[in-house]
């Protein structure tokens, strides 16, 4: 008898997990094991074979350079809130991964756990939408880069075709304020009822927004983005004053498409996502951060 298969392939090297998901496409991919361990205890998945990528240096590493930041998937959410070159260069990162559970889910989780997941609740992925992140995968066809409109194509439904692997995030790293704000019952171990993600980008002169649990994936409100970029003093640096605060926040909402479940009802969703997005934009532009409050705006 030959010997037999072993159900735990834990790789070592990128190559070695490339090559365990060439050889049994489909197996399961454990990085944290902090969503896909509640799954099991649940009776909602059952493992046939399993190839750990934990111990895979190329999926821990994160680079940061003049205009993109790479996130490897295997990076923590740890060490995506104590880096301090990661702080600075994705700060949204890292105030939404200050709000994922407890301390040891956040020494196991992975922002590559989170994409897989792909849950409309996730906290770091209207970060990555608001920062135009690119999701690399690799696998039998080669690698691959998507936009997390193009990778998450339904609630808890990714684009990952079987024997593939999630690399990293590339992210936009543009010069401005970054807002990530959330809203539960407690400020963190919980899944979020709404949150958004806002990002300034000062040299392109956008505001770009993404929203997450309102809708079925991670949608940006992108005809507010638009209307606010219009009515920012980018020059002068003033900030918005309450009213167009408030209206980019209606805005915003409307562009929401929550559902009433156990956790919050739609129409609440509607209100506190319209909330967290004029407090973010208010500051994204309050004094603190460059700009200074601006009286009788006219926001028509």
């Amino acid at each position: 008898m030959g010997k037999p298969e072993p159900n735990v392939i834990v790789a070592r090297s990128l190559d070695e997990a490339r090559g365990a998901l060439a050889d049994h496409p489909d197996a399961m991919v454990l990085a944290g094991g902090t969503d896909l361990m509640v799954q099991i205890n649940r009776g909602l998945r059952r493992l046939h074979r399993v190839v750990g990528v934990s111990r895979v240096p190329e999926l821990r590493r994160w680079q940061v350079f003049e205009h993109r930041v790479a996130v490897g998937s295997g990076v923590t959410y740890t060490e995506m809130l104590t880096d301090p070159m990661l702080v600075e260069a994705a700060p949204a990162l890292a105030q939404a991964a200050r709000t994922v559970g407890s301390p040891p889910i956040r020494n196991a989780g992975t922002l590559g756990g989170n994409l897989a997941t792909a849950s409309p609740a996730s906290d770091t992925l209207p970060v990555l939408a608001a920062l135009d992140a690119r999701i690399v995968v690799t696998g039998p066809g080669g690698e691959r880069r998507l936009s997390l409109d193009e990778f998450v194509i339904g609630v808890k439904q990714t684009v990952l075709a079987p024997g593939e692997l999630i690399v990293r995030a590339e992210l936009d790293r543009p010069r401005g304020h970054q807002e990530f704000l959330k809203i539960g019952p407690r400020n963190a171990m919980v899944i979020s009822i709404a949150s958004v993600a806002l990002v300034a980008d000062h040299d392109a002169r956008t505001v770009r927004c993404a929203m997450g649990a309102v809708a079925a994936g991670i949608p940006r409100a992108r005809d507010a983005e638009a209307w606010v970029a219009d009515r920012i003093d980018w020059d002068g640096g003033t900030a918005p004053d309450d009213a167009l605060a408030a209206e980019f926040g209606r805005r915003v909402a409307a562009a929401a498409s929550p559902i009433d479940d156990h956790r919050a009802s739609a129409a609440y969703r509607h209100h506190a996502v319209g909330v967290l997005a004029t407090r973010a934009l208010e500051r994204a532009f309050s004094p603190t951060t460059g700009g200074t409050r601006m009286n009788g705006n006219d926001n028509a």
